[in-house]
Parts: structure tokens; C-alpha cells; sequence
């Protein structure tokens, strides 16, 4: 039987390859589990300083596995929603991940595709790939990844989005903010080495540290505590061993030890 995720290492780099490509990589409980504990697995491993999500055959991710979801209709209520915890524990994984991570999306992704492309750090994709948040044609709503999605393109393009099930282009999702970068098919490789490369540049302790600040500092409103906890974290930083072979690296004019 065929592993429905495979799991590639290149140096510090963990490539994470949805496999079910006759399937257009779409999710059902074997792969959640099988994705959720290889994040889990490289979030607890030194070497590993860039993760790369991405997809075999044609397509990133189509979403649900209809023969899956045609199982889940015949279940109970309480079947579905544990169903739907593990794949909000795969989401949640994927965006508190102590990684940098990109998605290389070089084919459609569709409903909970969407939702692993907003959990990445940066989002990469060709001109080709379409997008959308199908679940309201079944009836359904992209509940478990709303609060990516939202994050990532905003409260007034999911309002329009979730209801319609309108598919959309590249350059919309660019627009919308969903994607940082569409670069034509040839140049797709190019491209996520050029940002692997600036990755592998900056510190592993402080790249693995920044979402958590971007989150911290979005959620935070007490303007006095966010001063205070800024400055606690940039003080530690300044003082620890990564922060001193940056600042000396940088005094010295040479490549910190960790820059490849």
C-alpha cells in the first residue's frame, strides 16, 4: 500500500510530499494522521530548519476525500466531531509550527487544501493552480480552517469566498493574500530555493520565534504588557548564544555559524 505522505530530507530542509496523486491529495484519516505526526516529528527536531509542504501528481490538495466524506455522513454526530478535532489538531500543528514553513503549490488546491497553504509561513504557486473554498455546495462550511483562512485573506474576502464557492485564480489569491509569491511553472524550483536560502540565512532560534511573536503581537491589546513582553524577548535574544554570534558575526563582517 502506498504511504499517503512521504517524508524527504534535504540537509536542514524537510520536504513533507502529499502522496495520493490519483486522488489529487485529498485528505482523509490516514493522511491527517500520517501529516500531523511528521510535523510533529520535525518540530522536535534540531536539524530541521525549513519544512516544505507540497503535493505529488497534479494537484497540492483537493480537500476531503469524497469515499472519506461519504463514510463521515454515515456517522454519528460524536464520530464527526472527533473526526474534525484531528484534522483541527493538523491545522493548528502546521501554524504553531517552531519552523519556518512554505507551501510550493504548483496545482489546484480546494476546501481544507486551502487551509494547509494559510497555515504556511509563505505560500509560493505557477500561474495554473486554482483555489477555492467549495464546501458551501455540499452544504457544508470550511469551519475547521476559518480561522487560517480568515487570518490569511481577511474577514471581508472569506465572507464572499465561504458562501460562494466561487473558484479563483493565482493572481486573485495573491491579491487576497493568501499567496506572497505566483511565479511562472519553470521557475517554481527557483523560486522556493531562493527563499529556502534567505531562511537558512537568519537564525534558527529567531526564525522559529517569529510567528510566535506575529501571533502574540496581533492578539495583544494591552499596549503597556506589549511593550514590556517586546522588550523582555529582544533583551533574552540580545543576550543569548545565538544573538551574540549574530551581533559578533555582524561586527566582524563574516557569515554567523548557522548561515549556510
Amino acid at each position: 500500500m502506498t504511504h499517503p505522505l512521504l517524508s524527504l530530507r534535504e540537509g536542514p530542509v524537510a520536504r513533507l510530499r502529499l502522496n495520493r496523486p490519483e486522488l489529487h491529495n485529498a485528505f482523509d484519516a490516514m493522511l491527517i494522521a500520517a501529516l500531523t505526526g511528521a510535523l510533529e516529528s520535525v518540530a522536535a527536531d534540531d536539524n530541521v530548519r525549513v519544512v516544505l509542504l507540497e503535493g505529488e501528481g497534479a494537484s497540492f490538495s483537493a480537500g476531503a476525500d469524497l469515499h472519506w466524506m461519504r463514510g463521515m455522513a454515515a456517522a454519528s454526530e460524536t464520530e464527526n466531531r472527533d473526526d474534525a478535532l484531528a484534522l483541527a489538531r493538523l491545522m493548528r500543528t502546521l501554524d504553531e509550527l517552531p519552523k519556518p514553513t512554505i507551501a510550493r503549490v504548483h496545482g489546484a488546491a480546494f476546501g481544507g487544501g486551502v487551509g494547509l497553504i494559510a497555515c504556511c509561513d509563505i505560500a509560493i504557486a505557477v500561474p495554473q493552480a486554482k483555489f477555492g473554498l467549495t464546501e458551501s455546495k455540499l452544504g457544508l462550511l470550511p469551519a475547521v480552517i476559518s480561522p487560517y483562512v480568515i487570518e490569511a485573506i481577511g474577514p471581508r474576502q472569506a465572507r464572499r469566498w465561504f458562501a460562494s464557492a466561487e473558484i479563483f485564480a493565482a493572481d486573485t489569491a495573491l491579491h487576497m493574500g493568501l499567496l506572497h509569491r505566483v511565479v511562472p511553472e519553470a521557475e517554481l524550483d527557483t523560486a522556493v530555493e531562493q527563499q529556502i536560502d534567505l531562511l537558512l540565512k537568519a537564525g534558527p532560534h529567531a526564525a522559529a520565534q517569529a510567528k510566535a511573536l506575529v501571533r502574540r503581537v496581533a492578539a495583544q491589546t494591552d499596549r503597556n504588557r506589549l511593550d514590556a513582553d517586546n522588550a523582555a524577548l529582544i533583551a533574552q535574544l540580545r543576550v543569548s548564544n545565538e544573538g551574540q554570534e549574530g551581533l559578533s558575526a555582524f561586527l566582524d563582517k563574516r557569515k554567523p555559524r548557522w548561515s549556510q
